[in-house]
């Protein structure tokens, strides 16, 4: 089978080499193509009165109720611009807690007495869908007999239109809750922290002055991924079912040489880029940046910032573009955090800061930061909250395929802290010991050939080891997964910082209000802060045995692995948070848990399952094939008269490694009858008990992959599926 799919591979890039199955993307096409099927701001003042327009501009900008009369004038202007580019049905697209994202496709078409249909879409269509909730993960809040769910539209994201062949779908971006009101979905928390984040900031701005009455958490997050030949993929019943290999040696070569990051991009690797960009670019996701990653086969493709809840919608889009491109130029995309063991696995590096309704950068330091009141403070406000809520964020990227990913020396550790770079690393120093009374500047670079330009430099290096850095305007969360939805960490950022903020502006105004000067008070605050939560604060190399002691040494958590983090989202404090600025009541939050726990279970019950399977179905008929093969061959040279002494060194050897496999299979599938009334105890069971059968099968099934010939082997290999291109 190995053969056949590295056959079919080859036929695959050969097929597409003679069909030139390229997409002509040219700056102008590029330009003409962005937003043009988005109900975006310029289409929403051509097509809707003025009066419409002015009222949904106020619900999007600051959340005013629309009448009933104004959202059917927006239904019939969105219905008529739907059709115009051929659409037939609407949907309301949500994102439930399976981390994906839902849809029910519904038509315009309505039958007439006479025979004859007309198109209609009335403002409460647009305003209200009702799927059925029961049997989407709910944690508890629902019971599978109680159906009743809606969604609700969220203007501040703009519909727009799925083209696939022939068929248009208007999409209409929609929170999902419950009959109760409770939210099953990542969106509605998202935006109450959104709305929190915001409600502090502005108390803050105020204090300097500013007439700001929103602040906006923004967001750009980088995607990390994998392509390789579709036919291999098929081949692989473990890619397929649980979006990374169970079993697979290593290659002779993998990314030793470094020849992969930022190289050349293979041709139909970049053609699939390019039409991937065009369809994002049509449908408004504003990405920017593609390149080759550092293991072989992996590659990213990354968006400038805007408002976080477009861009975790953007985002979902873009992985699901990435799914539906590929196949069309015969590659298979993975999005697993860790599809290959032994190469980097893939992360989502999520760039987040925050902007007020004017388009200034709260976290952009200027050209003296020293002097920059505003900006120390929500610099601190950042270090406050990453260190006082280190659990809640670690908890927010936890999953079981993160878990292979965070601190394999590809990734940042699990152990949160935060990389600010000399220049406000000396700051803070300063601030500590009294005042801050400069900035660190990093001068020119001379390169030392004449005909090259003298470069600015920073003034400090960049980090790429930490896993919450600041990158000159904004913080990077680096441990968040290649395959999440970001809602969620994005959501725990935001309820940090608005607690952070809350702590802030109220000391602050109090200060004032007993006749402090906002210099003396904000210089007396950022001392306290910076002394109180320095420990956070880690410049050095993230990946060094001796950064572990270190953070035990300053207290800092050491949550390994998912079901030691999970539990940080139901401690008391967490729950007063999110519950205080009404993000997620204990019930939501409780439900997440245990969604989280039940997904985590899940996982490696179905990768458990699946190794025993291709155990028993691949890699034992081929093992005792070609153990059947050297047994022949010993006694055919003993029947000849020959030395049969290292044939039987390699039978003897052989047999007693695929005993072993068959053993260690027999007892990862004893391992796995195991039942629990609780998901804690059942996940620590896995963790404790199946995951490391798992590996020990693994390193038995690889073993035998090496020894056993190519023509018999029945599974591509990594060295088929990562370097055939």
């Amino acid at each position: 089978m190995g053969s056949v799919a590295l056959f079919e591979a080859a036929k695959s890039i050969r097929d597409w080499s003679i069909n030139e199955g390229r997409t002509a993307t040219t700056p102008g096409r590029a330009v003409e193509a962005f937003a043009s099927l988005v109900f975006n701001d310029k289409v929403q003042q051509e097509r809707l009165p003025k009066p419409v327009y002015t009222a949904l501009r106020g619900t999007i900008t600051r959340g005013e109720p629309l009448d009933a009369a104004s959202a059917d004038a927006v239904a019939a202007a969105l219905k008529e611009w739907a059709v115009e580019h051929g659409a037939t049905h609407y949907t309301h697209w949500f994102q439930p807690m399976t981390g994906i994202t839902a849809e029910k496709h519904d038509s315009f078409l309505v039958p007439m007495p006479d025979g004859t249909a007309i198109t209609e879409f009335r403002g409460k269509e647009l305003i209200k869908g009702e799927p059925d909730a029961s049997s989407f993960p709910s944690g508890g809040m629902r019971s599978t007999f109680e159906a009743r769910g809606y969604t609700a539209w969220d203007p501040t994201s703009p519909p727009w239109l799925h083209v696939s062949g022939s068929s248009a779908t208007l999409v209409i971006p929609t929170a999902f809750v419950s009959w109760t009101g409770e939210a099953l979905d990542k969106k509605t928390p998202l935006l109450r922290s959104m709305e929190a984040v915001s409600k502090q900031a502005v108390r803050v701005l105020k204090l300097f002055g500013s007439t700001a009455e929103r602040v906006f958490a923004t967001c750009g997050p980088e995607q990390e991924y994998f392509l390789i030949d579709r036919n291999f993929y098929f081949a692989r019943p473990d890619l397929i079912n649980a979006g990374r290999t169970l079993f697979g040696a290593r290659p002779p070569k993998g990314q030793e040489m470094e020849d992969q990051y930022f190289g050349s991009i293979p041709e139909r690797v970049l053609a699939c880029m390019a039409e991937v960009e065009l369809e994002l670019f049509k449908v408004g996701v504003p990405v920017k940046t593609r390149h080759n990653e550092v293991a072989p086969s992996q590659y990213e493709i990354a968006p400038v910032f805007e408002n976080a809840n477009l861009a975790v919608d953007h985002q979902m889009m873009t992985m699901e573009t990435l799914r539906g491109i590929a196949p069309k130029y015969g590659l298979a995309c993975l999005l697993h955090e860790k599809p290959f063991a032994g190469v980097n696995g893939s992360g989502k590096h999520n760039n987040w800061s925050i902007s007020d309704e004017f388009g200034n950068n709260l976290l952009g330091p200027g050209d003296t930061p020293h002097d920059n009141m505003q900006f120390l403070v929500f610099c601190a406000a950042v270090i406050r909250a990453v260190d006082k809520w280190q659990g809640l964020l670690r908890a927010s990227v936890a999953s079981a395929g993160n878990d292979h990913r965070l601190g394999a020396n590809e990734a940042p550790p699990a152990i949160l802290s935060i990389f600010l770079g000399d220049m406000l690393t000396d700051i803070f120093e300063q601030i500590e010991k009294g005042a801050a009374k400069s900035t660190k500047h990093g001068g020119t670079l001379d390169i030392g050939v004449s005909v090259l330009p003298k470069l600015p430099r920073d003034a400090g290096d960049r980090n790429r080891t930490s896993p919450f850095a600041f990158t000159g305007n904004k913080f990077e969360f680096r441990a968040v997964s290649s395959g999440q939805n970001i809602s969620f960490p994005n959501t725990a950022l935001n309820a940090a910082m608005a607690e952070s903020l809350d702590s802030i502006a109220s000391e602050l105004e109090g200060a004032i209000a007993k006749g402090e000067d906002l210099a003396t008070a904000v210089g007396r605050l950022l001392t306290k802060i910076i002394k109180a939560h320095k420990r956070i604060i880690f410049n050095g190399n993230n990946y060094a045995p001796a950064w572990e002691k270190e953070a035990a040494r300053r207290k800092l958590l050491n949550l390994k692995n998912t079901v030691d983090a999970l539990p940080q989202l139901v401690t008391r404090e967490t729950l007063q948070l999110f519950d205080k600025y009404r993000i997620l009541n204990e019930r939501e939050l409780h439900a997440r848990y245990e969604v989280f726990l039940e997904n985590y279970n899940k996982t490696v019950n179905v990768e458990a399952n699946l190794m025993v399977l291709m155990a028993n179905r691949y890699i034992l008929p081929a093992a005792l094939a070609y153990q059947k093969d050297v047994a022949q061959s010993v006694a055919a040279v003993r029947s000849a008269g020959g030395s049969t002494v290292q044939g039987k060194r390699l039978l003897g050897g052989y047999t007693r490694l695929v005993d072993g496999f068959k053993a260690q299979t027999d007892a990862l599938e004893r391992r796995l009858d195991h039942n629990s009334a609780s998901a804690e105890k059942h996940a620590k069971y896995m963790r404790d008990k199946v995951i490391p059968a798992m590996s020990r099968l693994r390193e038995l099934g690889d073993r035998i992959e090496v020894l056993t010939p190519h023509e018999l082997w029945p599974l591509p290999t990594y060295r088929e599926m990562l370097f055939v291109k």
